[in-house]
């Protein structure tokens, strides 16, 4: 599935109905260049999930976990994992194979460790649309 949209609202959008159909057990990944818009998606996701507090791209910490939501929402950044027994350190397994939702940006750094069912969410931009337009990219995989 392919969506297009033109602000930043748009994205908030496709993420928070994201959210609202996930279910249990489910693991989004998400990719794209910095600044593409992966934060406001995760913002929308969350906020589906019924999660009405500030959500802010876990870099440092590689996790961050939410519980007032509908659900456990685990939202992964993994831009700095140089190893992936950093992953295991951190327990991923029982989040990505738990009865909560986890979100993984920077996901293509961990492919070896993604399950064997999960949807991808690729966002990209294309300047010669206009600065906030993007293109969302969504399949099973």
């Amino acid at each position: 599935m392919i969506i297009e949209t033109w602000s930043e609202e748009e994205t908030y959008r496709v993420g928070k109905k994201i959210g609202e159909q996930a279910a249990p057990g489910k693991v989004y990944t998400l990719v794209g260049d910095l600044g593409v818009g992966k934060t406001v998606f995760t913002q929308g996701a969350a906020a589906g999930l019924g999660i009405a507090g500030p959500v802010c791209s876990p870099t440092f910490t590689i996790v961050q976990q939410y519980e007032e939501g509908r659900m456990p929402f685990y939202h992964f950044d993994v831009y700095r994992i140089c190893d992936l027994a950093e992953m295991d350190e951190i327990g991923y397994e029982e989040m990505f194979y738990g009865d909560g939702v986890c979100l993984v940006e920077w996901a293509d750094r961990i492919k070896e460790l993604l399950p064997e069912h999960y949807t991808a969410v690729s966002i990209e931009k294309d300047l010669e649309k206009g600065f906030d337009y993007r293109r969302i990219i969504i399949e099973e995989m």
